[in-house]
C-alpha cells in the first residue's frame, strides 16, 4: 500500500476483528502478531472475502 495513512483510524480494531472473523470462516488460523507464514492463496481467501462481505453490506444499506 503506497498511502499507508488511515483516513479514520478508529476503524483499525474494527478492521482488524474483521479480518480474524473471515480468516476464521475460510479456515485459515491468523495468530496475533506476525502472520508472514501465510501462503498468498491464504492471504488473499481472507481479503478478498473482506471485500465481498463489505460489498455486500453496502448494497444492503442502499436498498
Amino acid at each position: 500500500m503506497a498511502n499507508s495513512k488511515k483516513v479514520v483510524p478508529e476503524a483499525m480494531s474494527a478492521l482488524d476483528k474483521f479480518k480474524y472473523e473471515v480468516a476464521s470462516e475460510v479456515g485459515v488460523n491468523l495468530k496475533d502478531g506476525y502472520n508472514g507464514d501465510l501462503t498468498s492463496k491464504e492471504a488473499g481467501r481472507i481479503g478478498g472475502n473482506m471485500v465481498r462481505k463489505m460489498i455486500q453490506q453496502a448494497e444492503q444499506q442502499m436498498k
